[in-house]
C-alpha cells in the first residue's frame, strides 16, 4: 500500500522518492511493442538498440559548442552551418540524423530564441537531453507571446532596438542558436572558445560566458 513519505527520510539518510508503479502510457507500450518486434523479426537486437541508447544518453551540449566554437573561428564552416545546419554538424562527426538542423546566428540586431509550442522537440542529437523547463507549457506558451519578458527572467537582457526572432521547432526540423562571440577573446583557440558556449546560449535563453 503506497505510503506518503515526502517529508520524510529512509533509513539511507535520503529523501524517499515516490514509487515508479503507475500504469504504462501509450507511448511507452508502442516502445516496448515496436522494441520487441524488432528483436522478433530480427531487424535488430538487444545489444545494438542498448548501444544506440547509451550512445543518445552520451551526447550533451560539449557537442553543441564545439560546433559553435568552429562557427567562430571558421568563416568558411560558419557559412556552411548556415546554409545546411545538418550536413555541416556531420562533416564535425555529429550524427543528426534525418532532422533537418537550422543554425541561427544572434548579431548586434537579433537574438534568436528557441521553442517547441506543441510539445518539446529539441536538437538532442547536437545538445542532448533538454531542459525540463523547455518542455513545460508556461515556457512554450509565454516565449512566443512575450518573448523579452520570458528572456528577462532567465537574466538576458535585450536591448529595445534589438529584434527577437522565435523559432518554433516542429517533429523534423530542429534548430540551434550560434550565440554571439565573446569579445576580448580574439586568437582563442577553438577548444578555449567552446568552453565558454553554454547550453541555453545555443537555445537562446541565454548568453555566452564571458572570459
Amino acid at each position: 500500500m503506497p505510503h506518503d513519505h515526502h517529508d520524510h527520510l529512509s533509513p539511507s539518510g535520503h529523501p524517499y522518492r515516490a514509487d515508479n508503479d503507475e500504469p504504462l502510457s501509450y507511448w511507452q507500450t508502442m516502445e516496448i511493442a515496436v522494441r520487441e518486434l524488432l528483436i522478433e523479426k530480427g531487424v535488430s537486437n538487444a545489444a545494438e538498440i542498448n548501444a544506440q541508447i547509451d550512445a543518445m544518453d552520451a551526447r550533451s551540449p560539449a557537442d553543441g559548442a564545439q560546433v559553435v566554437a568552429r562557427a567562430w573561428t571558421d568563416p568558411a564552416f560558419r557559412e556552411r552551418l548556415l546554409a545546411n545546419g545538418s550536413d555541416a554538424c556531420r562533416e564535425m562527426g555529429f550524427d543528426i540524423g534525418a532532422l533537418q538542423l537550422i543554425a541561427v546566428e544572434n548579431t548586434r540586431d537579433v537574438h534568436n530564441v528557441i521553442v517547441c509550442t506543441l510539445c518539446s522537440c529539441y536538437p538532442r542529437n547536437l545538445l542532448g537531453l533538454a531542459p525540463d523547463w523547455y518542455k513545460s507549457r508556461e515556457y512554450r506558451s509565454r516565449t512566443v507571446k512575450e518573448p523579452r519578458k520570458v528572456l528577462s527572467e532567465f537574466g538576458v537582457s535585450v536591448p529595445d532596438g534589438v529584434q527577437i526572432r522565435v523559432h518554433d521547432s516542429t517533429a523534423d526540423m530542429r534548430y540551434v542558436v550560434i550565440p554571439a562571440r565573446p569579445e576580448g577573446t580574439e586568437g582563442w583557440s577553438a577548444e578555449a572558445l567552446a568552453d565558454l558556449v553554454t547550453r541555453d546560449s545555443m537555445i537562446g535563453t541565454g548568453l555566452a560566458k564571458t572570459p
